[in-house]
């Protein structure tokens, strides 16, 4: 968050839940996970979502699950938001309290509301130091990464398909002026927790956008240049990732700074989305309405901010309410930031359906490199920590393509397999076989699957081996 006066990450806090849903009511017979239609310039949105959505973005809020009872609240919700984000609903000791026993209850109300009016969700948020459940909190080391690791697949696998983005990892790096890591029982577990985080969210979501999210990252400063660092160097190694989250909580003592934009902008360069992902402002009337417009104008001046989401709908539902942060008050009126936000969304300029081309396209596609013949070959590639390891392994198709396929491993003595993802093992040690699961074993010629494992022990060497039927 922005202000450490006014609020500390590191405390006992529980933030509200934090999810918007894409709304594709009013202009147009858009559906619910259609690219959005761009309206005319012309145009105004007569709501948040709707301007927003003309302008090729989305504007979402955060939800409690136990809110959805409150007809304001959801009336407010329904016509106003086209994403939202469950405020605590998936964060890990929400959704497995106890090792390995997981529940989605509160969560799945939250997707099936977003999905039933038209919305889309983020998921926030799969590895954090904070609210994690007191057995995570009791582990350490090689342990402790293997149950991240199987956290994030098993979450992520749940929402397969149903998650516009994932915040993958929530506030790793420490406030103060050097930009270092945070230490946390997960930073501990070795410093490509984060990398090894991606990857398994990748494998389980691959359709999902992937985000690091965090707070006083708003303004050019050694915490965002930290960030920045990491993620040009993912970028650069090809870790899987697809945007960054800018929290944006503001107040008096910490006002949005002045190299905003140009802040998201140099995330953008990076060939990244930018995403404002918690914004609230504290403060009341034509500043606080100016601040929330200030924004707006720097979001949709940046081609790859590709949204806003409010943490909270009312004043009463923010987590620091008596800032009075929101767009709408206690009772649910809009208020002067209302007005100036959706002033701002509407004098913003449509993103381009298609960008202008720079060179004509080739009359013939380039050639790309053959299909390996009949059959189907394999490629591993490795995560590794002291005493364990994660290995994804891709399996693609020959000439023929597949109807199933069977990967073998060699492990070293001593190692094994401690959980695999989109394969079905067979054996823990020594010579390991992976096989396909019901949706991943039909491969046309060329395509390509990846299913995971996690290890302890030191990681398999060599190419894997590879039958198709």
């Amino acid at each position: 968050m922005s202000s450490s006066t006014a609020r500390d990450r590191g405390s006992a806090r529980v933030r509200p839940d934090r999810r918007a849903a894409l709304v594709s009511a009013t202009v147009g017979t858009v559906a619910a996970g259609m690219v959005l239609a761009l309206a005319t310039a012309a145009s105004a949105g007569t709501t948040l979502a709707t301007s927003a959505a003309e302008k090729g973005r989305y504007f979402g809020t955060a939800v409690a699950a136990n809110k959805l009872s409150d007809s304001t609240y959801v009336g407010i919700l329904n016509r106003e938001f086209n994403m939202v984000t469950p405020e605590n609903e998936m964060k890990w000791d929400a959704t497995e309290p106890s090792q390995g026993q997981f529940t989605y209850t509160s969560a799945d109300r939250i997707v099936s509301h977003a999905q039933a009016n038209g919305m889309r969700v983020r998921g926030h948020a799969l590895a954090w130091h904070s609210q994690q459940p007191g057995w995570a909190q009791n582990l350490s080391g090689s342990a402790l990464r293997s149950a991240m690791v199987n956290h994030v697949t098993q979450v992520a696998t749940h929402y397969k398909g149903k998650i516009h983005s994932w915040d993958v990892v929530n506030e790793a790096f420490a406030d103060g002026g050097n930009g270092a890591r945070r230490d946390s029982n997960l930073q501990r577990t070795g410093n490509d927790w984060i990398e090894v985080a991606f990857r398994a969210a990748r494998t389980a979501d691959p359709s999902a956008k992937l985000c690091y999210n965090d707070y006083n990252t708003d303004g050019q400063n050694a915490k965002s240049n930290a960030v920045y660092a990491m993620v040009s160097d993912f970028k650069a190694r090809g870790v899987p990732i697809d945007c960054v989250g800018f929290q944006s909580h503001f107040n008096s003592a910490s006002p949005v700074p002045g190299d905003y934009q140009a802040n998201l902008q140099r995330f953008a360069n990076l060939g990244l989305d930018v995403q404002i992902t918690e914004l609230d402002i504290e403060g009341s009337g034509t500043a606080q309405a100016n601040s929330y417009a200030t924004v707006v104008r720097a979001c949709l001046a940046v081609s790859r901010c590709t949204g806003i989401s409010v943490w909270g709908i009312r004043d009463t539902d923010s987590w620091r309410a008596s800032g009075t942060p929101l767009l709408f008050d206690g009772n649910g009126n809009k208020k002067a930031a209302y007005t100036a936000t959706l002033d701002a969304l509407n004098s913003g300029t449509p993103i381009p359906t298609t960008p202008p081309p720079t060179t004509p396209p080739p009359t013939t596609p380039p050639p790309t490199t053959p299909p390996p013949g009949a059959g189907c070959t394999a490629s591993l590639s490795l995560q590794t920590w002291t005493g364990g390891f994660v290995a994804t392994v891709r399996v693609t198709a020959g000439s023929s393509g597949t109807n199933g396929w069977a990967a073998t491993v060699t492990l070293p003595s001593g190692t094994a397999v401690t959980n695999a993802w989109n394969a079905q093992s067979s054996g823990t040690t020594g010579t390991v076989r992976f096989a396909n699961v019901a949706y991943n074993g039909r491969l046309t010629a060329g395509q390509s699957t990846e299913f995971g494992f996690q290890g302890v022990g030191t990681p398999p060497a060599g190419t894997p081996s590879c039958t198709a039927s």
